[in-house]
């Protein structure tokens, strides 16, 4: 701060003044009006003015370095603000930016721009590309439009996005491989075990093109599709991902990740834990050598005949830490309602020795019937109601337990069909109710065999979130290259969103966490600073708690801010 002096003919002012940068241009404003001399002499009673001024400026100046300063703003209900000038900035990606520089991802940019020489700034794009997506995800058009709500204004062109969405794709493998070294400097792999699933993302064409295919999609849409097979390690933390057209068959993905894993990671002992969809026998016997193990889940239904009776019958199940046999149709299903029964034993198809897991519990039993009831329910309506919505059904449509009859029960002719329930369909599904099947060539106790594959809900919520709150799709970008660089922006996001949960000891929900980081919104005083604009909640307590820096002053001075950004790219 300084002392400015405003001479005229009649009188001479004492100001304080405060020099600024605003965009990158040096300036200066007016912080306080002192007075004039003729003023300042009654007030000080013959002390020089202009002295004194001095002095209160160095105490100014202390306090500001101290943060102690009151600051005193003024505004005039005449002065219309400046046209196309924002004032209003978001603050929340600044927890994001840590993270992704704890993920050195600054670094693997530049190596990346290293190795192609080109000239646009490739961090501030990926970077703005993963905290868009996180924030406020849209296209690649909005991401740079809304990239200027950042307090830190972006460092390229919309066409430069579209180029860098080449290198990304690129060097999509060297990213994964690099994300997993950087990891491992803040934070313990869990890579013992993996979990692997698929899924797919639709676009909003009907012409089939490069790896735009039609496939069974996942949402039922009528779409070309991508798949994305991704690998999770055990603490729900993405681990690597691939993107196959729209009409692979989702069980050949598998071994091309592992492998690449395998490869870059330099991983060779871990468990890799998937449902049934993807536990051919092929993924089987990849992960039956050496030191690789697989978890899968069994349907029982497709077991052979004998093995299907073993896991149905009533009798010899056990309770975990109890050797004390039980026969389930005997027990009291209110008093066991909290207990998982199991039963085990080794079995060899395809020539893989594996153990078939067996559990049986009567809560989850009875969520079966629950659900079942609901649909049986659903089916009844809709005969009594509207018969014409009930021609087709697939596997767990409600529509499956109806039947059509052509013919009365005297073999007369029905014009329009009579419709019913499928009693039988009913009785055979029951059968199944209360049990859940589990394959693995491990030796480990069951309880811990099945504790680690009730843990694949994570994976599915890994998908859930880059649907609908990262809204990875439906997907808009034509070439194929582009669309990996999508993905793997989306992947990056999920990683570091992740890491964000852990710092937060997973207390709050995806939307919690994300309307949160959306609504740290701050006003811009220039050359003083940032007055937040959001509502302190126990979230952002969380948030400044765990990263060890706080924007929730009444304002963040401009040296806070600066000390701020340093903090977040250490």
């Amino acid at each position: 701060m300084k002392l400015t002096i405003s001479k005229s003919k009649n009188a001479e002012s004492f100001y304080v003044a405060k020099s600024f940068y605003n965009n990158g241009t040096r300036t200066s404003k007016i912080v306080e009006k002192l007075g004039t001399r003729a003023e300042l002499e009654k007030k000080l009673n013959g002390r020089d003015p202009e002295e004194w001024a001095r002095e209160y400026i160095d105490k100014l100046t202390q306090q500001e370095k101290e943060q102690t300063r009151e600051i005193i703003v003024k505004y005039s209900s005449s002065k219309i603000i400046n046209k196309d000038e924002r004032q209003s900035f978001n603050g929340g990606y600044l927890f994001l930016q840590k993270i992704y520089h704890e993920l050195k991802l600054n670094k693997i940019c530049k190596s990346i721009s290293d190795k192609y020489k080109f000239e646009f700034n490739l961090d501030s794009i990926l970077s703005r590309l993963i905290y868009s997506r996180i924030i406020h995800p849209s296209s690649k058009l909005a991401t740079y439009q809304l990239s200027t709500k950042f307090i830190e204004q972006p460092k390229f062109e919309l066409h430069q996005v579209y180029r860098a969405l080449e290198f990304i794709a690129k060097e999509a493998d060297f990213i994964q491989s690099e994300l997993y070294k950087n990891r491992a400097a803040i934070t313990k792999h869990q890579s013992k075990i993996l979990y692997y699933d698929c899924t797919n993302y639709f676009f909003e064409i009907e012409q089939e093109e490069g790896l735009k295919q039609y496939g069974i999609s996942k949402e039922h849409r009528p779409n070309p599709i991508v798949q994305m097979g991704l690998f999770m390690d055990g603490d729900g933390i993405p681990l690597a991902f691939n993107i196959s057209s729209g009409n692979t068959n989702e069980q050949i993905t598998l071994k091309p990740l592992e492998k690449q894993i395998l490869k870059d990671f330099k991983l060779s002992k871990f468990v890799v834990c998937t449902d049934a969809g993807l536990s051919s026998v092929t993924n089987r016997k990849f992960n039956n050598v050496r030191e690789r193990k697989f978890i899968t889940t069994q349907s029982i239904k497709k077991l052979k005949k004998h093995d299907r009776e073993w896991a149905l019958n009533a009798k010899g199940w056990r309770i975990y830490g109890s050797k004390e046999a039980y026969d389930i149709n005997s027990i009291d299903d209110d008093i066991f309602k909290d207990k998982i029964f199991y039963k085990e034993t080794w079995i060899n198809d395809d020539d893989i020795e594996q153990r078939l897991i067996v559990t049986y519990s009567p809560k989850y039993k009875d969520y079966q019937r629950n659900i079942r009831n609901s649909q049986i329910e659903r089916a009844l309506n809709a005969i009594n109601s509207n018969p014409s919505k009930l021609n087709k059904s697939n596997q767990n449509d409600y529509k499956r337990f109806v039947t059509k009859t052509n013919c009365t029960e005297n073999g007369e002719v029905a014009e329009n069909g009579i419709y019913g329930i499928d009693i039988e369909r009913i009785a055979k599904e029951e059968m199944y109710d209360g049990f859940y099947g589990v394959c693995t060539n491990l030796e480990d106790d069951v309880s811990d065999i099945v504790a680690v594959n009730k843990r694949r809900w994570e994976i599915e919520e890994c998908f859930r979130i880059m649907k609908s709150e990262f809204k990875a799709r439906p997907v808009y970008l034509k070439r194929d290259d582009r669309i990996e660089a999508h993905f793997t922006t989306c992947f990056i996001s999920l990683i570091i969103y992740r890491l964000l949960e852990q710092k937060l000891n997973n207390q709050y929900t995806p939307r919690e966490i994300i309307d949160g980081l959306r609504n740290m919104d701050f006003y811009q005083i220039k050359g003083e600073g940032y007055i937040p604009t959001y509502m302190r909640s126990d979230f952002t307590d969380s948030l400044h708690g765990a990263f060890g820096f706080r924007t929730d002053y009444q304002i963040v001075s401009t040296n806070q801010i600066k000390n701020i950004f340093k903090e977040t790219k250490f």
